[in-house]
């Protein structure tokens, strides 16, 4: 079900519409909660039943620690351990008061007996404060009713694609979730996490907030996973498995060259038509060549930057922007189109090796893995 809290919305609407999701979630049930990001599906973090809960819905592993949202620091405090973002220096502390709210997520001892579930069994917790005004209004909202916090993994089964719009949600879970429409995310993909454990922050999975930008507030190098393994080994942490965020189609990402190449190889084989997506001419590019030959008449969807030249019937050739923030809140979305739209394979133009394609970058990679 799904219950009008956007901008455009009558201000009693939104607002019951907010009270409502507050209810829910105090009551311990899941609820669609848009964030800056993408859809979450939420519950108090405080209560492990209730995340248990979330855990059933997703199909996800109960080891697989969940994001805790909070409307401010002081709503952090109650999840962190007892001291600890006083303690200086505090890479932690600093990030909170730079980027919060927004899109990063930070990582830090877990206060002793709160969000044990929510944290996937660990000692340490991912917290973060939301900038999407109705997530942050129902956070307040909701701590008003005594919800000291709010899990909220992406609102979709578990390893697939993440919901940007509240449709996305409700294609997911139908009218056994409420969800909360609060419009199409603006970021688009998952938030920065930087594991604040140990003496030198640590990035577990980028975002759009770079490691350029992180490092510039904490004043210290931040550190990749596989620069720290030997010494100790990073917390477990939300979209970091080496296969996520994938769609039903297979995901072929390729250099510009290589896949100007095997369209062209597809034009010069192909009588019949490759399969129903439809035809188009726009952009694109590619990292391996295809294998033609095994892609037979199947339809397919390409994504590109780069123009591509030539028309094979059942390809469909879609433009990728090359802005890499507008690439970003695209991304799932276009995913989701292809899917809908039959394509048995999707081929996405490589992104530039640049700290500011680099969440998109990681996504590309694990829905393709």
């Amino acid at each position: 079900m799904l219950l009008d809290a956007t901008l455009w919305a009558a201000d009693a609407t939104r607002d019951a519409a907010i009270a409502e999701g507050a209810r829910l979630l105090a009551a311990g049930e899941l609820l669609g909660l848009p964030t800056e990001t993408v859809y979450g599906l939420a519950a108090r973090a405080d209560d492990d039943a209730a995340v248990a809960k979330i855990f059933a819905a997703k199909g996800r592993p109960s080891s697989h620690p969940l994001i805790v949202h909070v409307p401010d620091r002081a709503g952090a405090e109650q999840f962190v351990a007892e001291g600890f973002l006083q303690q200086l220096p505090n890479h932690a502390a600093r990030l909170m008061d730079a980027f919060w709210p927004g899109p990063l997520t930070v990582i830090v001892p877990r206060r002793p007996g709160v969000g044990a579930a929510a944290a996937g069994g660990q000692d340490s917790v991912g917290l973060r404060c939301p900038s999407h005004p109705v997530a942050l209004s129902v956070l307040q909202a909701a701590a008003a009713l005594g919800v000291a916090g709010v899990a909220a993994p992406s609102a979709n089964p578990f390893g697939r694609i993440s919901p940007t719009t509240a449709q996305h949600v409700e294609q997911e879970f139908g009218d056994r979730l409420t969800v909360l429409d609060g419009g199409a995310c603006q970021v688009g993909i998952e938030s920065t996490i930087v594991d604040c454990t140990r003496g030198q922050p640590v990035l577990l999975r980028p975002g759009m907030i770079s490691i350029e930008k992180i490092a510039e507030v904490t004043g210290i190098s931040v550190l990749l996973p596989e620069e720290v393994v030997a010494r100790q080994e990073a917390p477990r942490a939300s979209g970091t498995l080496e296969s996520h965020y994938a769609p039903r189609a297979r995901v072929r990402l390729m250099r510009a060259q290589a896949m100007q190449e095997a369209l062209q190889s597809l034009a010069e084989g192909s009588d019949a038509a490759v399969g129903g997506v439809g035809a188009g001419t726009l952009t694109g590019g590619a990292t391996e060549a295809a294998d033609v030959e095994s892609i037979g008449h199947k339809p397919i969807a390409i994504w590109s930057r780069t123009s591509l030249q030539g028309s094979v019937p059942g390809v469909a050739l879609h433009a990728m922007p090359t802005d890499p923030e507008q690439a970003a809140q695209v991304l799932f979305a276009q995913l989701r189109e292809f899917d809908d739209a039959g394509a048995a394979e999707i081929w996405v133009e490589s992104v530039p090796e640049t700290a500011a394609w680099a969440g998109v970058a990681d996504r590309l990679r694990r829905a393709a893995a």
